[in-house]
């Protein structure tokens, strides 16, 4: 069975996201960069990649990404609406109506979908944003990969929002940068 990894950016504080949404104060310099973008490049928006020189991004973790609304909302404002085109893309809306073919909008309970991309063969499934989503998913969540930034926002998206639920993980590996960004990966015991 495949794994959910919730692989995101935060600030110390907790925040993946201005209150607008915008996650673009943290920082792209830095010795994090190159190594992250090396060992996660599918990360990597393919328009992105195409701005900074890169290749195409391959799946090396990851054959499928799945999203928020509010989270696919902000590269909808940049007009890329297949942003993720190396991968297989879901984003979990009850209003959005489908905005490009290779993106699947799913409405309704994002934990049944889950569970049927789980079901099926190839890589990792990435769970890019938003913090309400990750909420809903947090019993299917397999793995944090959580790049926390040595920033203090106050306030914006949470990590993970919704009920108060206690879900623990277990720290299984970390990396700390000269940037200051650390890279913690927490399993589910």
């Amino acid at each position: 069975m495949r794994k959910l990894s919730y692989y995101i950016a935060s600030t110390v504080d907790g925040f993946i996201a201005s209150p607008e949404g915008a996650a673009d104060f943290f920082p792209w310099e830095g010795d994090h960069n190159a190594i992250m973008t090396a060992e996660y490049p599918e990360t990597v928006p393919t328009h992105v990649a195409a701005m900074v020189g890169l290749p195409v991004p391959e799946p090396r973790h990851f054959d499928t990404v799945v999203m928020g609304r509010g989270t696919y909302d902000v590269v909808l404002k940049e007009g890329a609406p297949s942003p993720y085109e190396h991968l297989r893309q879901y984003v979990f809306s009850n209003s959005l109506t489908q905005q490009h073919p290779d993106v699947e909008v799913v409405p309704g309970d994002p934990v049944a979908k889950i569970r049927e991309l789980k079901a099926l063969e190839g890589k990792g499934i990435w769970l890019c944003g938003g913090g309400a989503l990750a909420g809903a998913l947090r019993e299917e969540i397999d793995e944090l990969l959580v790049k926390i930034y040595p920033i203090v926002a106050g306030s914006g998206v949470p990590l993970f929002s919704g009920e108060f639920r206690a879900t623990g993980f277990k720290l299984s590996a970390h990396r700390i940068f000269e940037s200051g960004m650390a890279f913690m990966t927490y399993t589910k015991p």
